[in-house]
């Protein structure tokens, strides 16, 4: 009987690899692994060395994977992420695992902070990190094990499931449109009301007013003389304080409707075509912690 050779590379080449092609440059592995950026160039080339072949096409002052490096990527990738898993068990045995969650800052103010007591309660194990962003974070790169992500539920590089429905609606603090008792003149025409208010718009998604009128049939609303800002917060804080009248999206308005410090004056909102989906990096087996936070966070929608 042949005794088996092992045929594997050197470990320390294997992180410098991973860290390179998950970050892009040979700077930001440097930093992630706490060596030189010449010996991260060093162990790469020591792995092509050893598989002879390219890994790397060298850019400038960037890196590009090869056809050979996206496929060791997406074969050795699973097995690293395994080993650091495995080895954060036996260092922390009996500690808390951690789950980071990157999702929209407005979702994350509005919807999921004030709930967190209640994840916290049912699986004390397991510590919960929010990232809040209005950036597209890479999974990957950034070590994010799960996202919230805005859209129509197609991302390169990403496993999405949808979450939760985006309904678009008029909001304004109580009583803004009031002509008497409280509410628009029994009768009067959508179109009218919104004539008599000054409406509020989100330079960051300009065209909602008229999407949200021609999903009534209305005509698109004059928006000379509209309040603009950047960002549904700043929009929304602005409502509040009654000054106008702007386009809220559920469930991210659903806290200031309970409250009572803004009302939709017309009544329910129509769907967007977008919604809010839970997304993970592409190809990887999740943790025990992080299917326990998806279930938790596909419970919270369900209740929504």
């Amino acid at each position: 009987m042949h005794e088996r050779r092992y045929s594997l590379p050197p470990f320390a080449a294997l992180r410098a690899f991973h860290a390179a092609a998950t970050r892009r440059r040979f700077r930001d592995a440097a930093e992630s692994l706490g060596v030189t950026e010449s010996a991260v160039s060093h162990q790469v080339r020591r792995l092509e060395d050893f598989l002879r072949v390219a890994l790397f096409e060298r850019d400038g002052g960037g890196v590009r994977l090869t056809a050979a490096g996206r496929r060791y990527l997406e074969q050795i990738d699973p097995a690293i992420r395994q080993i650091e898993i495995a080895t954060e068990a036996l260092l922390h045995p009996g500690g808390r695992s951690v789950v980071r969650l990157t999702l929209p800052p407005s979702l994350a103010a509005s919807w999921l902070i004030a709930r967190l007591g209640g994840f916290e309660r049912a699986h004390p194990d397991v510590e919960l990190q929010l990232v809040a962003t209005t950036r597209v974070l890479d999974l990957r790169r950034d070590q994010v094990d799960l996202a919230i992500r805005h859209g129509k539920g197609a991302w390169p590089g990403v496993e999405a499931a949808f979450l939760l429905e985006e309904t678009a609606l008029p909001v304004c603090a109580p009583g803004y449109l009031a002509l008497g008792d409280g509410e628009p003149a029994a009768g009067e025409p959508t179109a009218e009301a919104l004539r008599r208010a000054r409406l509020i718009v989100n330079t960051l998604s300009p065209d909602e007013w008229e999407e949200w009128a021609r999903a009534r049939g209305l005509a698109p609303p004059d928006l000379a003389g509209a309040i603009e800002l950047e960002g549904a917060e700043q929009v929304l804080q602005v409502a509040e304080g009654g000054h106008g009248l702007a386009i809220g999206r559920r469930p991210v308005v659903d806290d200031r409707l309970a409250r009572g410090v803004l009302e939709a004056p017309f009544g329910a909102g129509d769907p967007t075509g977008a919604a809010h989906y839970l997304c993970r990096p592409a190809g990887t087996a999740p943790t025990a912690a992080v299917r326990r936070v998806e279930a938790w966070l596909r419970d919270l929608a369900g209740r929504t």
